[in-house]
């Protein structure tokens, strides 16, 4: 039997087929979609170039325009042409899919859920679109049909049907098996891509460290990476290159990444020619920060750019790829009992394995008024993404208000109407809505200042809070936990563990619902717990960016050595 052809190849047989029959309208359509996968956007353009002079107005050609324009971030002919082809093809699953990806990247949620919703309706027992109605539920905070989505795609998964993104799967109840097994069929898609030939590990002279991410700016990875790049620079026998998947946004974090490293902007490159760069810097340890956290590449990192690819920190769980070698956790989040279900060889700093920036100033808020707070009265916080906030963590979140009279929830408002539906499951829940209060999404400066009104963060579970724990704590808000059986449920944990309170990590809902309530009855107790956060803040280790930019330059090395490296 002949192997499938590599993606590389398939292009090119359909470069010979427009070639031989250039009024092929169904081949320019395939060309295009085959070069949109490859990330080749502007070959794309060509093809339904021709594709437009045969048949124009046909859905199917909108639709693929609509496509390119979600490519390249242009949010409005996006959904403009996908929604001209979903009125004349309504029937049309992958359509309506494609309009559902490209009206949530323009911010119109409540649209997006429908079609995703439509795209579920016409093929049930399709595994994909099924976790993309389910995410958008959970993000909306539309729990009507959770139970019935989240059974079809844990089955899914069970059943070994690809389809189901593993990123989206964090936030269901499911065990680390489960998740390896889920990650493990996404990686199966890449099956075909043919590496590049195979280098070593440079054996003399600076090791050279590579990160290939789209956050390099004002994003979470680039928030919680900058200072231990600036750190990083002090241990010369190491060299920290970036390839940004991701524009210069004119973010101050930006400016300090590039001049912490020697920073790559790949962003909007074809994927080989991203693997190629990545190649040509001679890059010895590739860390891809993004995994299947949406926004990465890993059509780059199958094509193995670099001897040694490791996964950290922006995808709490296993890669499930053979093309990632190894995984970096700390012995907290990442216990030897989850090392079974992780593909990767597991790697552990002796420290928290999530950096931050400790450069931050935490400003004075506005006026507890102005922050929409009521002027007396405990604020418990929880500023994690809407798509944590299932109805058991918002159970416990409800009960704990019950429990302490006069206290508020503060929130990170959610997109279209999931403020609304929370404040119904508070009405449901017998709490008065209005003790429910959003904040807008803010730059991070006022964002990080409203943590000085809040007196204790409230953590969501199975999927917890990580860089905002890491946020609330450097903030001096004390963040309480369960720490749970997967990775994604031990962030937050890992957190207090390494700053020296572990009673911040309790063992079960109860406990939480007991702590909270206890510790919101007794405002002295809360003030104390906050001068304690504050006084751990400086003396634990948590937030020493030199020490932790020693630690990860030093792990490096050894994985350096192992495949050859002699410094």
């Amino acid at each position: 039997m002949n192997p499938a052809p590599s993606p590389e190849q398939e292009r090119q047989q359909l470069r010979e087929a427009v070639r031989r029959q250039p009024d092929d309208f169904i081949a320019w359509l395939m060309l295009a979609d085959a070069e949109m996968g490859g990330g080749a956007l502007d070959a794309a353009a060509q093809a339904l170039q021709r594709a437009q002079a045969l048949r124009g107005t046909h859905p199917e050609t909108l639709a693929r325009l609509g496509r390119l324009h979600w490519m390249r971030g242009e949010h409005a002919p996006a959904t403009t042409l996908l929604r001209q082809a979903a009125a004349m093809a309504p029937q049309h699953p992958g359509i309506a899919l494609w309009l559902g990806h490209a009206l949530e990247d323009a911010g119109e949620a409540e649209p997006a859920a429908q079609a995703y919703a439509i795209a579920h309706r016409l093929v049930p027992g399709d595994p994909y679109i099924a976790a993309q109605a389910l995410n958008w539920q959970r993000r909306l905070c539309d729990w009507s049909q959770l139970a019935p989505l989240s059974r079809l795609v844990r089955q899914a998964v069970a059943q070994g049907r690809p389809g189901v993104e593993p990123f989206a799967f964090l936030s269901e109840d499911s065990s680390a098996a489960e998740q390896l097994a889920c990650a493990r069929l996404r990686a199966a898609a890449f099956a075909n891509v043919r590496p590049m030939p195979a280098t070593a590990v440079r054996r003399d002279g600076p090791l050279r460290l590579g990160f290939l991410s789209n956050g390099f700016g004002a994003h979470p990875t680039g928030l919680l990476t900058v200072a231990m790049f600036e750190a990083l620079r002090a241990h010369p026998h190491v060299q920290a290159h970036l390839f940004a998947l991701n524009r210069d946004d004119g973010s101050e974090i930006r400016r300090r990444l590039a001049a912490a490293t020697t920073l790559h902007d790949v962003a909007g490159q074809p994927h080989p020619a991203t693997a190629q760069a990545i190649r040509a810097a001679g890059i010895d340890v590739l860390f891809d920060l993004r995994g299947w956290g949406g926004g990465g590449a890993p059509d780059v990192l199958a094509l193995r750019p670099a001897p040694v690819q490791m996964n950290w920190l922006a995808y709490p769980g296993t890669s499930g790829a053979p093309w990632i070698d190894y995984v970096i956790g700390d012995a907290f989040a990442l216990p030897d009992a989850l090392a079974p279900h992780y593909s990767e060889r597991v790697l552990r700093l002796p420290r928290a394995f999530q950096p931050s920036d400790t450069t931050r100033v935490v400003e004075t808020p506005p006026p507890r008024a102005a922050c929409g707070l009521p002027e007396e009265g405990v604020v418990f916080c929880c500023f994690n993404n809407s798509y944590k906030l299932n109805p058991r963590s918002v159970g416990r979140l409800l009960a704990v208000l019950r429990g302490v009279p006069g206290s508020v929830l503060w929130l990170l408002s959610g997109p279209g109407h999931a403020d609304a539906r929370l404040r119904a499951a508070a009405q449901a829940g017998g709490v008065d809505p209005r003790r429910l209060v959003f904040m807008p999404k803010l730059p991070h400066p006022l964002y990080l200042a409203r943590y000085r009104h809040a007196d204790l963060f409230l953590d969501t579970d199975p999927y917890n809070a990580h860089t905002t724990a890491s946020d609330a704590l450097w903030a001096g808000c004390p963040v309480l936990t369960t720490p749970g059986q997967t990775f994604a449920a031990r962030v937050a944990g890992s957190l207090n563990h390494h700053l020296g309170l572990d009673a911040l990590n309790v063992a079960d809902d109860a406990a939480f619902i007991d702590t909270a309530i206890a510790l919101g009855n007794a405002p002295a107790r809360l003030a104390a717990l906050r001068a304690e956060v504050m006084a751990r803040r400086e003396s634990s280790g948590l937030f020493d960016m030199a020490g932790f930019a020693r630690d990860f330059a030093a792990l490096a090395a050894e994985v350096g050595r192992r495949h050859g490296w002699q410094g």
